[in-house]
């Protein structure tokens, strides 16, 4: 399907546009105020395993997908996948806009290759507060070869395509679950929640809550196809 004036009209102007401390201390000369200190002080014990046992209980789970993404960092299988240092590690693309951060990571390649064809490089750059849903090259590895030819072959085709992967607006793993209309204007539909989540029923985020200049980035196992 082509892409309409109005549609890359709208999508232009999409683009354009502690923890606190208490402590008791009790000071007595004797006699009654002494007990009274002991008192205090015997309170003060048996509430203690009761105040522990507490905060073991509400303190997220270490080592596990779901106690990253309650942290607010990347989480998700592939993450490890992920470089450790340098322009393609987590801080180094948190540093630069999403087409040149997703060109350091190795995971997409095929995905940059895909965007440069369609000449998208500098409009994602240079959008704000963007989510995208970046397929892996495996995902794309996935489509008949005959099939991703054709598509890279057809610019408006894959301008659709890409497109449909970004949403206008910035998504943290607590908002994600839902329907949420694409830079393509057709939605994607996010359910689970984290650290496991699927998008349009079909793609796992594999590595989520990624961070770069301006957007969140989900990386997925599978290539979004817009319905029409």
């Amino acid at each position: 399907m082509n892409t309409t004036p109005s549609l890359r009209t709208s999508f232009a102007a999409v683009l354009a546009a502690g923890v606190l401390a208490a402590s008791l201390s009790a000071c007595s000369s004797g006699g009654d105020g002494s007990k009274a200190g002991d008192a205090a002080k015997a309170t003060t014990a048996s509430s203690a395993p009761a105040a522990a046992a507490g905060s073991a209980s509400s303190a997220p789970m270490t080592g596990g997908g779901a106690a990253q993404a309650m942290s607010g960092q990347p989480f998700g299988t592939a993450c490890s996948a992920v470089p450790k240092d340098g322009a393609g590690s987590f801080s180094g693309m948190a540093k630069d806009p999403v087409a040149t951060a997703a060109s350091n990571n190795p995971l997409l390649s095929t995905l940059v290759t895909a965007v440069k064809q369609a000449g998208l490089v500098d409009t994602l750059n240079s959008a704000q507060n963007i989510t995208v849903f970046a397929p892996t090259n495996d995902a794309f590895a996935k489509l008949p070869k005959k099939d991703l030819d054709a598509v890279l072959a057809d610019k408006e085709k894959l301008t659709k395509i890409l497109t449909y992967h970004v949403v206008p607006q910035r998504l943290d793993p607590s908002a994600l679950t839902g329907a949420h209309k694409t830079l393509a204007t057709g939605e994607v539909t996010v359910t689970g929640a984290s650290p496991d989540f699927t998008v349009n029923s079909a793609a796992k985020v594999l590595c989520g809550d990624v961070q770069t200049a301006n957007a969140t980035v989900y990386i997925v196992d599978t290539v979004l196809m817009p319905t029409s």
